[in-house]
């Protein structure tokens, strides 16, 4: 386990209660996870990201934490959470786990004792209580799960939740909190954790004075404009004060940010030496398909590190966004596009993310039945917003029915078209979804450390190169394009006999990617 190991690793994200349920009970657990470790490595990712698995009601899927030393039954107990982290050290793989400092639930004892105590007792000084004006909440914050983000008290007072009322805002300027999360940290860290991805990351620290934030639909302005509640400056004291223990630990332990941000410039200022390691690119999440938009974010991102000790994230979905198959159009076009958009990213510099199930080209689940619902968003938006839940669908692992191998009845059901999308069925085909990220992943190790040089290319194709080795094409129209033949085909996204291979051109099939070494053959 070399030193620097995040510069350029592949971080694939496990959502806890989808991946594998071990005991049978239809929900996802620790144990599962560890069964399926021998997958992960033979994938050749280099480190696993787990979503909460702590003590939590699961108001909102485990990132409403009641205790964030212990493990929730639902998905085991602290001894298969340390079994875990030592198996997949022995596979070579890192374990990152999900930390939940903006808010806490509203189960853990402080909100209990902070409902119990008067308004401007210590106890509520943990979190963000106000009175009202003019009869209503403090301010015209909006939740981010849709209505007010204030919920009020019996004894008159309001607190603050930027998600759901079971999730309250902690008050980082409180020196409580910052004792009790650093402690967190070194709880998770002596159990050998190598790192953190920390939720909401831009969200701790609110504008002095908690002003109005002037505008409605705040939701969907993240990351376009700025916002009293988000990207604050004084979290960035927060992230020198945690990189400091960070760099306390032995073998690299690193801090990744969930931060939704205007700009990239933004994004890179979590990025500074003393502060974190990486921030994740919700820029490139939200491209649309197309060569100018992937090449402008693409620019933008490196441009932002450019001269910083951090590398750039490329990730394509999460457990939070729809799966990108049907962002890019779903069906036979939108996987095509996804294979294409799976080689482009695997062949930036920097570190990537793979979502579970892209692997295996997993579509969004449009359809699922309003009863099996679970997302806050569903209720919270008045059954107007569906949701997350269609990118949260069990995994399918084997077998032609549901569950697919996952285990128990599946807490959410998967489409029976599933049966070919397996990863049994998926493994021993050379041209699966799962053959080509698992030969794409081989192949990125090997890949020069030099950073990208855009090529000329026509219109409508992205192509670049790595020092003299390699070269990257994605052809972004609905069209075959003959350009330059750049050298010899390493991989590629669609089937090879679709490649009309020259002596000195190549025609590109309509929405694909090729790999090529830097010479030609033959």
């Amino acid at each position: 386990m070399s030193n620097e190991w995040w510069r350029t690793a592949t971080i694939y994200q496990v959502y806890v209660r989808s991946f594998a349920d071990a005991n049978g009970d239809g929900i996802g657990d620790l144990p599962g996870v560890r069964s399926k470790l021998d997958y992960l490595a033979d994938l050749g990712v280099d480190a696993v990201w787990l979503t909460p698995f702590y003590t939590s009601p699961m108001a909102d899927g485990g990132y409403d934490v009641a205790d964030y030393r212990a493990v929730d039954p639902l998905f085991g107990d602290l001894a298969d959470a340390e079994a875990l982290i030592a198996d997949a050290h022995a596979r070579g793989l890192r374990v990152i786990v999900d930390v939940v400092p903006n808010h806490t639930s509203s189960q853990h004892p402080w909100f209990a004792e902070a409902l119990a105590a008067a308004p401007g007792s210590a106890a509520r000084d943990r979190y963000l209580f106000r009175d009202g004006r003019d009869g209503g909440p403090p301010n015209d914050w909006e939740s981010v799960f849709g209505g007010p983000a204030w919920t009020q008290v019996p004894d008159g007072q309001w607190y603050l939740h930027l998600f759901d009322p079971a999730q309250p805002d902690l008050n980082w300027r409180n020196s409580e909190v910052r004792a009790e999360f650093a402690d967190i940290l070194r709880f998770w860290l002596d159990r050998g954790v190598d790192g953190f991805r920390i939720d909401v990351a831009h969200g701790m620290v609110k504008a002095d004075g908690l002003p109005d934030a002037e505008c409605t639909e705040q939701a969907s302005l993240l990351t376009t404009r700025s916002l009293p509640y988000f990207d604050q400056d004084g979290v960035h004291e927060i992230y020198r004060e945690w990189r400091k223990i960070l760099d306390s630990y032995p073998g690299e332990r690193i801090g990744v940010a969930e931060a939704w941000v205007p700009t990239a410039e933004r994004l890179a200022r979590y990025l500074r030496p003393d502060e974190l390691h990486q921030a994740f690119n919700f820029h490139y999440v939200e491209a649309e398909w197309s060569a100018p938009v992937f090449r402008r974010v693409i620019d933008e991102s490196l441009d932002a590190v450019a001269g910083l000790a951090a590398p750039s994230t490329w990730v394509l979905s999460n457990h939070d966004v729809h799966r990108h198959v049907t962002r890019y159009g779903g069906g036979e076009q939108g996987l095509r596009r996804a294979r294409a958009a799976a080689l482009l990213t695997l062949a930036l510099p920097g570190s990537a993310y793979v979502y579970q199930g892209e692997e295996l080209g997993l579509p969004e689940v449009t359809d699922l039945p309003d009863e099996v619902l679970a997302d806050p968003v569903w209720e919270r938006s008045g059954h107007t917003d569906r949701g997350r839940d269609g990118c949260r669908v069990p995994l399918p692992w084997s077998g032609s029915e549901p569950p697919f191998g996952f285990g128990g009845s599946s807490w959410l059901p998967q489409p029976a078209d599933w049966a070919a999308l397996t990863a049994e069925a998926q493994h021993d085909d050379p041209e699966s979804t799962l053959s080509l990220y698992r030969e794409a992943l081989r192949q990125r190790r090997a890949l020069p450390s030099e950073g990208i040089t855009w090529d000329e290319a026509p219109d409508g194709v992205l192509a670049f190169r790595r020092g003299e080795s390699f070269t990257c094409t994605v052809n972004f129209t609905s069209s075959p394009v003959t350009m330059p033949r750049p050298g010899t085909v390493r991989l590629a996204s669609c089937p090879d006999s679709e490649l009309g291979l020259g002596a000195d051109t190549v025609t590109l099939p309509a929405e694909s990617a090729v790999w090529w070494s830097g010479d030609v053959d033959g």
